[in-house]
């Protein structure tokens, strides 16, 4: 059995290896006899030779959307470094518990050291901690934990109130759900002309809530909003923040890792501020999914909201210099999911990461420079964080006729697998949006795709 297992695994391998062809579909969807097909796969069975089920899983995964493919766009994407994947094999293999010292010194040491060094790229200070997480939602989720903990008397909950803006990520409301917290405690506040949070209709917020009896205790800022990748004032609404004593959380899930450009590092000056941070690698850093980071400005507020004593915890206590993860956050059993992103950095290097998050800027800035050369074609958003939304107007359609068109764009380039960009509503209108920040593309790639972007626009208006 050992051998068979060896020999499958071997050749699974070298198939993935080479799964990073353009020619199959960007976005495959299981059909409804497909569908049932597999459901009829889930429950088990008699045994079956390794490889008849490596074949059924392949089978399984080809209905998938390539998020890792040159021409997905769609999402805030995740085009993961086969680096990241040998990472993910070895900590699969390896199988070790990151919860406690005792069970994964190795790995534990990795985690910490790592986190130090992303808290540093931040600007957050000396004292600052953290620990690896699932990914944004949770990182967002034991961020707003603290700022309960730290800032509202148990007694006093029910007259909080938590401000995040009209472009905030959805998770962050559902994170304050999960935390107890009543759909009118959450307070959302206008955007600018530039979609970033309005400081000052903030402020009236806050002395709006002040004067009614309500308890403001945090805000929430973003560092890469997922529709057009702007970033809030992080330094106005720190200095608010800290006047008005809130607890500043920003959601950098997506456009923390801007901290580790070559180039770009100054548009995310403010991150430092933070008292609470989220930072995904699997979105801008090219790892496999399941691999993100919640980082705090005082690493002993973790300990004082996660902390537990169990009998059966007692072999593996640790102290200051031998953290147990456990304490941290909110999961016993852990991966060491700081492992995957460590093996990335080490054989690429700082520069060359930075370099691959610079690309994506380009990439940005070159597929928006394309479209105003061609008629028709309005810039919402200009390129930010990697990321165009725009909008097919020809003349001679009305409001409800352009959302109908560009819905079709959209459909047209997918239904062709030319390429996947996605549709959001901007100003109460459909727009296209891109995230470019896959490192296999290349500009010659974006403008060609530009051009059949604009070829089936055409079509389906009928505009010569």
């Amino acid at each position: 059995m050992n051998e068979e297992i060896r020999d499958a695994a071997r050749d699974l391998l070298s198939r993935l290896a080479a799964d990073r062809s353009r020619r199959e579909a960007i976005v495959s969807i299981a059909s409804a006899e497909e569908a049932a097909s597999f459901r009829g796969l889930a429950a088990p069975g008699a045994g079956r030779p390794v490889a008849a089920v490596i074949a059924d899983a392949e089978r399984i995964f080809a209905r998938r959307v390539r998020m890792d493919h040159p021409r997905f766009y769609g999402f805030i994407p995740s085009p993961a470094s086969p680096l990241s994947f040998i990472g993910e094999m070895l900590t699969s293999g390896y199988n070790a518990h990151a919860g406690s010292w005792m069970q994964s010194s190795g790995p534990a040491a990795i985690e910490q050291g790592l986190i130090a060094w992303l808290a540093e790229r931040a600007g957050l200070p000396d004292g600052a901690g953290g620990l690896f997480v699932s990914g944004g939602s949770m990182a967002n989720l034991t961020g707003l934990m603290l700022a309960r903990d730290r800032m509202l008397p148990p007694e006093e909950r029910h007259r909080g109130v938590a401000y995040v803006s009209t472009q905030t990520h959805s998770s962050v409301a559902k994170g304050l759900g999960v935390l107890g917290f009543l759909p009118g405690q959450i307070r959302k506040v206008a955007v600018d002309a530039d979609r970033r949070l309005d400081v000052a209709a903030l402020a009236a917020a806050v002395a709006a809530d002040r004067d009614a009896g309500k308890l403001p205790f945090a805000v929430v800022a973003s560092c890469g909003t997922t529709n057009t990748g702007s970033i809030d004032d992080l330094h106005a609404i720190a200095d608010l923040a800290a006047h008005e004593r809130l607890w500043l959380h920003v959601d950098g899930a997506y456009g923390a890792s801007v901290a580790l450009s070559g180039s770009r590092r100054a548009l995310v000056d403010g991150l430092g501020r933070a008292d609470s941070l989220s930072w995904d690698a699997h979105k801008w850093l090219f790892q496999t999914y399941g691999c993100g980071m919640v980082l705090v400005r005082d690493r002993m507020h973790l300990l004082e909201s996660f902390a537990t004593s169990a009998e059966y915890l007692q072999d593996a206590a640790a102290g200051d210099d031998t953290p147990n993860f456990w304490d941290y956050g909110v999961e016993l059993t852990r991966p060491a999911r700081a492992m995957k992103l460590w093996f990335t950095l080490q054989v690429m290097g700082e520069r060359a990461l930075g370099a691959a998050i610079d690309h994506g800027f380009m990439l940005a800035e070159t597929l928006e420079a394309a479209l105003r050369e061609r008629p028709h074609w309005r810039i919402v958003s200009p390129a930010q964080l990697g990321i165009v939304t725009f909008r097919y107007e020809p003349p001679h359609h009305d409001a409800g006729a352009l959302d109908r068109l560009n819905s079709a764009i959209a459909r047209r380039m997918i239904d062709d697998n030319a390429a996947a960009p996605l549709t959001t509503r901007l100003d109460d209108a459909v727009v296209l949006r891109a995230c470019t920040i896959s490192p296999e593309a290349t500009a010659s790639d974006t403008r060609a795709m530009v051009a059949e972007l604009d070829a089936r626009a055409r079509a389906i208006a009928g505009v010569r």
